[in-house]
C-alpha cells in the first residue's frame, strides 16, 4: 500500500470515515484501543447531505467530548423551518440545531480521531474475510496493492451502497419499493436575502423535495430526494430541483445546471444482518430512511456512541448475545426515531396528507418541535 500499516492486528478496524465511522474511531481510540480507520474516498470530500445537525447529533458529539465542534467550525445556528408546498409557504420553529458543511465536519472529526491515536488510511477499500475465534480477517486494497489484516472487532460504517459484506452468508440489503434517489450540490453566491441563515428551506413537490440551508462557508447547501420518474422526465437533478422549487412557490435558483451535482443510490433501505461474528453495522450501512431536519446525522452519530460499550466488551469475548444486544440497541436508539421520518415521508407523497401537514404547520408553529424533539 502507499503507506505501510504499522502492524497487522488491530483492536478495531472501522470501515468508512463518515460521521458514524469517524466518531466511533475517536471514541474508541481515546479509550486506548488500537484503531484503524479506512475510507474508500480521498479526504476532504463533500457528500450529498442536508448539512444539518439536530439535538440528537449534538448530544452524541458531547458524549465523546466534542460538544464544541460544530460551533468551532463556524457552524450557523438553526432556528426555523420554512416550508413550501403548492405555491404557499409557512415558517415554523425548530429545536436548536446547527448547519455545517459536510466536507469541513467530516475532516474535523477524522482529525480528532487521529489526534486521539487512530490511524487513518483514505482511498482504501475493505472486504470482510474469514472469521477466527479471536479476530476477523479483512482484506484492504489501495489501487493494485492489497494487504491482509486482522481485527478483534470490525465496524462497518461504509455508507448506503457498501460491498464490505459480500462474502458474509445471509447479508442482504432490501431497497424499499418506490425509494427515492438523492442528489445535491453547493451553490455559491445565492441570494442572501431570500435564503437567509438560520433556516432550513424545504420545498415539497409532487415527485420529491428539496432542502436548502446556508452553511458556514456562505454557500447554499442543496440536498434533494426525487422519484425516478421525475429524473427521467426532466433529464437531470438540476432540472428536477428547479421543478420542485417552482411547485413549492420558491424562487428559481440561478446556475443550478452549472453546479457540481452528486447523486446517491436509492435512499430508503434496510440491511441485514446488523451484526455477525466480530462485526457490527452502523450509520447509513445499517439502513436508511429519508430525513428532513438533521435526523440522518443524529442517527449516525448516536449509533457510533452507542457502539462503544459493545466494542470494548467484544475485543475480548464475543458471542451471539452481544450481536443481539447491538440489534436491540440499534432498534431502540435509532429505529424508533426513524419511524417518525418514515411516516412523514409517506405522508408527503400523498397530496391530501401533505396538505394536511402543511395546514397543521401553518396553524401550529411548534409542530416540528413536537415531531422532532431533542433527546
Amino acid at each position: 500500500m502507499a503507506e505501510t500499516l504499522p502492524g497487522e492486528f488491530w483492536d478495531v478496524l472501522v470501515i468508512g470515515a463518515g460521521p458514524a465511522g469517524a466518531l466511533a474511531s475517536l471514541d474508541l481510540a481515546r479509550r486506548g484501543l488500537r484503531v484503524l480507520l479506512v475510507e474508500k474516498r480521498r479526504f476532504p470530500r463533500w457528500k450529498v447531505c442536508g448539512a444539518c445537525f439536530n439535538g440528537q447529533a449534538q448530544a452524541a458529539l458531547a458524549s465523546v467530548g466534542q460538544g464544541h465542534l460544530l460551533e468551532s467550525l463556524g457552524g450557523l445556528p438553526l432556528r426555523r423551518l420554512r416550508l413550501g408546498l403548492g405555491g404557499r409557504q409557512t415558517s415554523c420553529a425548530l429545536p436548536p440545531g446547527w448547519a455545517v458543511s459536510r466536507s469541513r465536519f467530516d475532516q474535523a472529526l477524522v482529525e480528532a480521531a487521529v489526534g486521539a491515536g487512530a490511524v487513518f488510511r483514505p482511498e482504501t477499500t475493505a472486504q470482510l474475510g474469514p472469521a477466527g475465534a479471536h479476530a476477523r480477517d479483512v482484506s484492504l486494497r489501495q489501487g493494485r496493492q492489497e494487504q491482509q489484516v486482522q481485527a478483534a472487532v470490525v465496524l462497518v460504517a461504509a455508507g448506503l451502497a457498501h460491498r464490505c459484506l459480500e462474502n458474509e452468508p445471509g447479508a442482504h440489503t432490501r431497497i424499499q419499493p418506490r425509494s427515492r434517489l438523492g442528489a445535491g450540490c453547493v451553490l455559491a453566491g445565492a441570494d442572501q436575502h431570500h435564503w437567509e441563515e438560520g433556516s432550513i428551506h424545504m420545498a415539497v413537490g409532487r415527485q420529491g423535495y428539496v432542502g436548502l440551508v446556508r452553511v458556514d462557508d456562505g454557500g447554499l447547501n442543496v440536498a434533494a430526494a426525487f422519484d425516478r420518474s421525475l429524473l427521467q422526465e426532466t433529464g437531470s437533478a438540476a432540472a428536477a430541483a428547479g421543478r420542485v422549487l417552482e411547485e413549492a412557490g420558491f424562487p428559481a435558483l440561478p446556475r443550478l445546471e452549472e453546479a457540481d451535482w452528486q447523486s446517491t443510490p436509492a435512499l430508503s433501505r434496510r440491511s441485514t444482518p446488523l451484526a455477525g461474528h466480530r462485526f457490527l453495522v452502523l450509520g447509513d450501512a445499517a439502513g436508511y430512511v429519508e430525513p428532513f431536519t438533521g435526523e440522518g446525522m443524529g442517527w449516525a452519530l448516536t449509533a457510533a456512541a452507542a457502539a462503544t460499550p459493545l466494542v470494548l466488551e467484544g475485543t475480548g469475548a464475543w458471542g451471539p448475545a452481544l450481536e443481539r444486544r447491538w440489534c436491540r440497541t440499534h432498534r431502540q436508539r435509532i429505529g424508533r426515531r426513524q419511524l417518525v421520518c418514515r411516516g412523514l415521508a409517506l405522508a408527503l407523497r400523498h397530496p391530501s396528507s401533505a396538505r394536511g401537514l402543511f395546514w397543521a404547520a401553518s396553524r401550529l408553529p411548534s409542530l416540528p418541535q413536537r415531531l422532532m424533539p431533542c433527546p
